[in-house]
């Protein structure tokens, strides 16, 4: 009766060591595992994307304030990324993206405006070219803040001490 107790005893002890233990996925498996999985990460995100700040049309200034003083005291460069915004603050940073093809730039805000109701910002003449506005001078535009830290400047790095 002893043995017999014992033996059981042993093989339950084994049997639920080997029950915590979960199967790994044969090759055919692991694939479709690994799809689940990335597809609810996807939906997660999705429901946790980043609101934009600001959703609305966009238009474009260039040549005829070419030079000109900008709210921020630089004069105003068509070929810079740079914008105009009524309410953030001067040296923000912002991800245009263009609605209408997905293309998206980030520019620093130096001046005030748009002074046209139902507009959100102005773009200089080189942003409207790389967000392809093309001939029209209005497109539908989303706003998202930029971190600076996170911007690389166009500007030679400092010496090595």
């Amino acid at each position: 009766m002893r043995r017999i107790a014992h033996g059981l005893a042993v093989v339950l002890s084994v049997a639920s060591l080997g029950a915590g233990a979960a199967p790994r996925p044969n090759s055919s498996e692991s694939g479709y595992t690994q799809g689940r999985v990335a597809k609810t990460l996807q939906l997660q995100n999705k429901h946790h994307a980043k609101k934009p700040y600001q959703v609305g049309t966009a238009s474009w200034y260039g040549k005829q304030f070419h030079g000109k003083t900008t709210a921020s005291g630089e004069p105003f460069d068509m070929y810079q990324f740079t914008a105009a915004h009524l309410t953030l603050p001067l040296g923000t940073y912002v991800q245009v993206t263009n609605l209408r093809n997905g293309r998206t730039v980030v520019v620093r805000i130096n001046d005030r405006g748009p002074v046209i109701d139902g507009r959100i910002i102005d773009v200089s003449y080189n942003v409207a070219r790389a967000l392809d506005f093309k001939s029209q001078g209005l497109q539908r535009v989303r706003l998202d803040l930029v971190h600076a830290d996170t911007i690389a400047m166009d500007r030679p790095a400092p010496p090595l001490p």
